[in-house]
């Protein structure tokens, strides 16, 4: 396997140069002297924390004045990626100048996004220099702003019983009862780059059901593309697995998950409503998900982004990132440093769910 270019990637090369192709609807990215980077325009209450959000929607006139609140942005990173992507051996201070002088042209805000802290799921070097990062973009006159809570699971157990019983006794209970539904899924594990999704209705269906997620979704940010969901799924070079769940003959979900250096990595699911809800689906795929990871030898399941409260309930563990943010205007750097510690809702939210834990166990 062939050395990656960039630090803190957790995913083949190949999905960062997919994600450059094929970039989220709406969105314009390219490599700047390896450094991964789109645009956009980005409303700053998009991670805002949920009851902050709602209070402010309530306010007089906001369908009117809330569309001041976007603003032409430059990103370092990718959308596809856990973490920021950067350029190996690049020193903190070039990248962050190198950054504003390619990209701040015409934009309001400049954001690394997801740098991250001192995870377990990266190298001693590359968590190193994400620290330096941090500390220098204080001084190079970015706003620090926590980012959300990435769940993993160590898998460091012999079968899921035995993690069941890591739980507390009422959420093995009610796991238990959630898990029946598995009897009436037929489960099929779908390597990516099968000839399968070749076809155009095939890929049309998985995409309409990614779609369907899309919808319900608290945060709509970036939209795969049509040509980014069918290069992903005919990829050989990626390397993962799609877990297909039917019920009755009808497709009711899938997951695309990416086997990458030691972890299975969850990164897509399409789902039908309300038949994936009647069945539980989100449940019966953490535990496949988990089984599969066992079976391959993989060290850790590294969970995704959304709901850190049920993934809490269901034994993950979390770890952090941070957001590097320049505004171009001071009087805006001003109102984001103020507000900076409202969009840190998912360490408050992981951090109550773990004290319940602790209560709760028996």
């Amino acid at each position: 396997m062939p050395d990656a270019r960039h630090a803190n990637l957790l995913e083949p090369e190949a999905l960062v140069e997919l994600f450059l192709r094929h970039p989220p609807q709406g969105f314009a990215a390219a490599s700047e002297a390896d450094l991964p980077v789109f645009g956009t325009d980005f409303d700053l209450l998009t991670t805002l924390e949920p009851a902050i959000l709602a209070k402010i929607r309530r306010l007089p006139l906001f369908g009117l004045w809330s569309r001041l609140l976007r603003f032409p942005a430059r990103f370092a990173g990718t959308t596809a990626t856990e973490y920021a992507p950067l350029p190996k051996g690049l020193e903190p201070g070039a990248l962050l100048d190198g950054f504003r002088e390619r990209c701040a042209a015409g934009q309001s805000l400049l954001i690394v996004k997801d740098v991250p802290e001192v995870s377990p799921l990266l190298g001693a070097g590359d968590n190193e220099a994400a620290m330096r990062l941090a500390r220098i973009a204080r001084d190079k006159g970015f706003i620090v702003v926590e980012g959300q809570a990435l769940a993993y699971v160590p898998i460091d157990f012999s079968s899921t019983d035995e993690y069941l019983s890591r739980l507390s006794k009422s959420r093995r209970k009610n796991l238990r009862r959630k898990l029946k539904s598995r009897e009436r899924l037929d489960i099929e594990a779908v390597p990516l780059g099968d000839a399968r999704f070749g076809s155009l209705d095939v890929l049309e269906e998985l995409y309409g059901l990614y779609l369907g997620v899309y919808a319900q979704s608290e945060i709509h940010f970036d939209l795969l593309t049509r040509d980014f969901f069918a290069g992903l799924l005919q990829s050989r070079e990626i390397g993962g697995v799609v877990f297909c769940y039917r019920h009755d003959g009808e497709l009711v979900g899938y997951n695309i998950c990416l086997e990458h250096g030691g972890m299975l990595i969850d990164k897509y699911i399409g789902l039908r409503y309300p038949q994936a809800r009647e069945l539980d689906l989100y449940f019966v795929s953490w535990f496949v998900n988990l089984e599969h990871a066992l079976e391959r030898g993989l060290r850790f399941y590294v969970a995704g982004w959304t709901d850190p409260e049920v993934k809490a309930g269901l034994g993950a563990r979390f770890t952090f990132t941070r957001h590097l943010v320049w505004g171009r205007n001071p009087i805006l750097r001003r109102i984001l440093y103020m507000f900076r510690h409202w969009f840190e809702s998912d360490a408050k939210a992981v951090g109550a769910k773990a004290a319940d834990k602790d209560t709760d166990h028996a």
